[in-house]
């Protein structure tokens, strides 16, 4: 854990890309087989890889308590460390200082205590075992557990930068790398690849959720007409949950858009999918449906985090699959085929009730994918996916080979009631804003919202010193400020 957290701080001090490659390449390239994945895994800011579907449900309390217990402070004292760091890590790093008695201990051995925490069904025997494994940590390295644990190591490391420094690390080709990061959906697996040579073994596997592709946002049709080059497929943007359905033999498991099992919420989809003569993976979207419509989003909610759903919830927001790919079809990985090719052995597919294809209408150009626009709104869908149908499948990636046509909405004047601290690199500015609008009947201000986005840094520092000049109460990160500044969002 010392190598690690060495290397995280080596790689939070520099501001080059290069440099930080290298930096992950030279670690990387000195670790074991049984170290190798864990760190690889670690420096993704995650306990376990993406695939792996054991979750640590680690709340805020499970880490404050067991700081508090270990270095003998309250939650105050804690808050106090919060409000000058803004960030766990730094926070657990702090607090910590001569409070915890140091061995060396591997990364392996950290992944022991997480799979225990993992293991444990009480606040307070995951809080024990999180203890255990502070008190046996430095400060520093303590911080770095902190961070993987609550997913951001805010060292200027992104998953693309991890898979360059395995490439880095093994001479390995960063395509092969990021090819098979892709299909493996475990970081950890490719490094082991990687070191052995053996990149181009990595397989797409069913019952192994693949990460999604992704479509680039686009407000203007002539925009999205000349990017696609000719004929655009086009097809609804549901309002619904994006999922993906495996099936092999008799077995059946779906996954959510976060790449967890939600196979338990919907029996009618998975004993539909059984009868279906093939092995396959769809990609597709789950959608509340009853009687000819598509029901509001909150209604499909109600479907989620149930191991049984009854009879009545069932009758009550029964669901449909609206299936617009196919990814993998008996033994044939098709990541690499052109959607058209995809699309018609989809739709070779006959799928049976409560599958739909999804609606596939052709656009030539900008004026015909604005009828079309207007036409998904009137069916109260949010927009338009429009493809490529040239594209190929890229798991986890947002190329322009799909776009989503989502037309700016209309933009209201608001006022800004509330300020607070953000987090990392603007942890010393207050830059989330609360804001409301004007109630004419009750005649107050109501707060409706948040914004978090849309003004440059510089922009950011200059309203900071001018809130401040206008606070009303300060509560330490929030201050209360009087209703001067007008903002529009959209």
């Amino acid at each position: 854990m010392e190598a690690f957290a060495r290397t995280g701080e080596a790689i939070r001090a520099t501001s080059s890309k290069l440099e930080k490659t290298r930096l992950l390449g030279d670690y990387f390239a000195s670790l074991d087989e049984e170290t190798l994945p864990l760190a690889a895994v670690y420096f993704a800011a995650r306990p376990f890889a993406d695939r792996d579907q054991r979750k640590l449900n680690l709340g805020y309390a499970v880490i404050r308590n067991a700081v508090c217990e270990l270095a003998q402070v309250d939650e105050e004292a804690l808050g106090e460390s919060y409000m000058r760091h803004s960030d766990v890590g730094d926070v657990i790093e702090e607090v910590l200082q001569g409070h915890t008695h140091p061995q060396p201990t591997s990364l392996p051995e950290v992944h022991q205590t997480f799979v225990r925490i993992y293991e444990q069904r009480t606040v307070k025997k995951k809080t024990e075992a999180l203890r255990e494994l502070l008190d046996r940590l430095t400060p520093r390295e303590a911080k770095y557990v902190g961070k993987i644990l609550t997913g951001d190591l805010r060292i200027g490391l992104r998953a693309g930068l991890v898979e360059e420094g395995i490439a880095k690390a093994f001479g390995a080709p960063l395509a092969d790398v990021s090819w098979a990061s892709m299909l493996t959906g475990d970081l950890g697996e490719v490094a082991v690849l990687a070191r052995r040579r053996a990149l181009r073994s990595a397989q797409l596997r069913l019952m192994h959720p693949l990460q999604f592709m992704l479509a680039s946002p686009e407000e203007d049709a002539a925009a999205i007409m000349r990017r696609v080059g000719g004929e655009a497929w086009v097809e609804d943007k549901y309002d619904g949950i994006r999922g993906q359905l495996h099936k092999e033999g008799d077995r059946v498991v779906l996954y959510s858009r976060d790449l967890n099992e939600v196979t338990a919420a919907f029996p009618e989809v998975v004993a539909a999918a059984g009868a279906v003569p093939h092995d396959v993976l769809l990609d597709g979207e789950l959608l509340a449906y009853k009687d000819g419509a598509v029901l509001p989003f909150f209604e499909l909610q109600h479907r989620l985090g149930r191991k049984v759903v009854s009879a009545q919830l069932l009758a009550e927001v029964p669901v449909i699959f609206v299936a617009f790919d196919v990814l993998y079809l008996d033994g044939r990985n098709l990541l690499t085929e052109p959607l058209r090719e995809r699309r018609r052995l989809l739709e070779g597919l006959d799928l049976p009730s409560p599958f739909m294809l999804a609606y596939l209408i052709r656009a030539l150009d900008a004026a015909e994918l604005d009828r079309i626009f207007d036409g998904a709104r009137q069916r109260n869908n949010e927009g338009l996916m429009v493809k490529d149908p040239e594209s190929r499948y890229t798991p986890g990636r947002r190329g322009l080979g799909w776009l989503k046509l989502k037309k700016a909405l209309a933009t209201l004047d608001v006022v800004v009631t509330g300020v607070e601290v953000g987090h990392g690199k603007r942890k010393n500015v207050l830059s989330d804003y609360t804001f409301a609008v004007y109630d004419e009947a009750g005649d107050r201000l109501v707060n409706i919202g948040k914004a978090y986005s849309g003004l440059t840094d510089a922009e950011i520092a200059k309203m900071t010193d001018y809130f401040k000049s206008i606070t009303l109460r300060d509560y330490g990160r929030f201050r209360s400020v009087q209703p001067e500044v007008v903002l529009e969002v959209a």
